[in-house]
């Protein structure tokens, strides 16, 4: 067999990522070649024989270095890597809902890149643009941030704009009507798609009137005034009300930098009021949207559950997966392989900071929708009467023990694991607890746990489409 020879190149990745770094300048280090040998009776694979599972005993986390600046900030820092490249994330808790004002919190965020008193947005896009850096503000349903990915050569041009942006963010009104018409734009395309209005329709009732359970309708969009939104601005993306979450290469110069671009930034003197009203689910069960053309029907359904911060929450997340958390799950085995009802079917347990749900997903074939809440009703009763095999039980521990070692591949999945616990009000215990539960847990505990939690009869149920 012919000889093979190949480089891997360290570092020519962000060549692909910032697109403004020429290859020619690029150092390529640590070029590793290898010889690929023929293959004999000897090194070949039996494919006959699976290969055994390797038990996971410690997750090792990188846990982050902490201060709080004068100014109130908090500051978590994860350093490791030689690539000069950081993750800046400034997080922000959204202010209390307010059911007259229901987009505010979406709107302001999402606008923050639009313009300030010394630069439009295309400057802004322009100038981040230019240094190879990437901006992006999210909005989320407890928090909202503004993440810049920069490499730490360009920090003395890239943060600057951030700084104008947290403290100077004006929403000029021709961009705010032009956010307007796309995002009214976008709704009414969306509210065509049957699984958007299930999804809709689902957390308006297991969350009723609450920043959880609102979903934007085309009038709210019109209600948006440039004045609410400044002050809105004004009393959320201020430093008491900020953590900063840094991830990358950090090294006390780079710490410095980043947080010494920030020394002039102050509270406002209005305390940012993160406090949410108390999340009452509607009465109603069960919701029904007819589309007599449909080919497909969306099916929603579930029920308040706890969240991240309940001791019973990671033995639940062992029942979820293997009614519908992953691939190989019994709804999958049933409403797709067995019965071709979809082409996807699974389940999830959202956390967030003052709620949780537990929830089922699908779209199947219109003429096949009632049988499909059928078999899904048929599965949880199973997991209800019928203790889970060792096999399946043992299948699914080691899916879920590699799925959290496999996401964390790098400094920023370890920055996003701490956020998971920081913002719950959680420490590192938790996933000591977590991995420990589901190596511990037992077919009983499921068994008393499907009991304790799921009554189908107690289901929200959605469809949308035909019934």
């Amino acid at each position: 067999m012919p000889f093979v020879s190949l480089s891997l190149l360290k570092r020519y990745t962000l060549c692909k990522v910032f697109g403004k770094l020429r290859p020619d300048k690029v150092k390529y280090e640590s070029v590793i070649s290898f010889e690929m040998t023929p293959l004999t009776s000897s090194t070949m694979l039996n494919r006959t024989i699976a290969p055994e599972f390797g038990s996971i005993d410690n997750i090792n986390l990188i846990e982050p270095g902490h201060t709080v600046l004068p100014n109130g900030c908090q500051v978590y820092w994860f350093n490791s890597g030689d690539q000069e490249l950081v993750r800046m994330e400034w997080i922000f808790g959204n202010l209390r809902f307010d059911a007259a004002k229901p987009l505010l919190n979406m709107a302001v965020n999402t606008m923050l890149t639009e313009g300030t008193s010394t630069l439009s947005s295309s400057q802004i896009a322009d100038r981040i643009d230019y240094y190879g850096a990437f901006l992006q503000a999210e909005y989320g349903y407890d928090q909202s941030n503004v993440t810049l990915y920069s490499l730490t050569r360009h920090l003395g041009n890239t943060l600057p704009v951030i700084m104008d942006i947290l403290t100077d963010s004006q929403f000029p009104e021709n961009e705010l009507e032009t956010f307007v018409r796309n995002q009214q734009q976008k709704l009414q395309v969306s509210l065509q798609k049957n699984d958007v209005l299930a999804r809709r329709a689902f957390n308006k009732a297991v969350y009723g009137h609450s920043i959880y359970g609102q979903s934007g309708e085309a009038a709210d969009y019109q209600q948006l005034q440039r004045t609410d939104m400044l002050a809105h601005f004004k009393q959320m993306y201020q430093p008491s009300n900020c953590t900063l979450v840094i991830a990358g290469k950090v090294d006390e110069a780079t710490l410095q930098q980043i947080t010494g671009a920030f020394d002039n930034w102050t509270n406002t003197g209005e305390a940012a009021d993160t406090t949410q009203p108390a999340i009452e689910p509607l009465a109603e069960r069960f919701y029904f949207t007819e589309k007599p053309d449909a080919l497909q029907s969306a099916i929603r359904m579930g029920l308040p559950m706890v969240n991240r911060t309940h001791p019973d929450f990671p033995a639940l997340q062992v029942l979820n997966t293997l009614l519908g958390g992953y691939f190989g799950s019994r709804l999958m085995a049933n409403i797709r392989e067995d019965k071709g009802y979809t082409y996807g079917i699974g389940s999830g347990i959202s956390s967030l900071k003052n709620a949780g749900a537990f929830f089922i997903a699908t779209e199947v074939g219109a003429d096949v929708c009632r049988n499909a809440v059928t078999e899904i009703e048929k599965e949880i009763n199973l997991l209800k009467t019928q203790l889970v095999t060792e096999e399946e039980l043992s299948l699914v521990r080691n899916y879920m023990l590699g799925s959290l070692l496999g996401s964390l591949e790098n400094v920023f999945s370890h920055a996003d694991k701490f956020k998971n616990i920081h913002f719950a009000g959680l420490n590192y215990d938790y996933y000591t607890r977590y991995t420990n539960v589901i190596k511990a847990v037992t077919a009983e505990d499921l068994l008393k746990l499907a009991n304790q939690y799921w009554d189908f009869d107690s289901f929200y149920k959605v469809i949308v489409g035909k019934y």
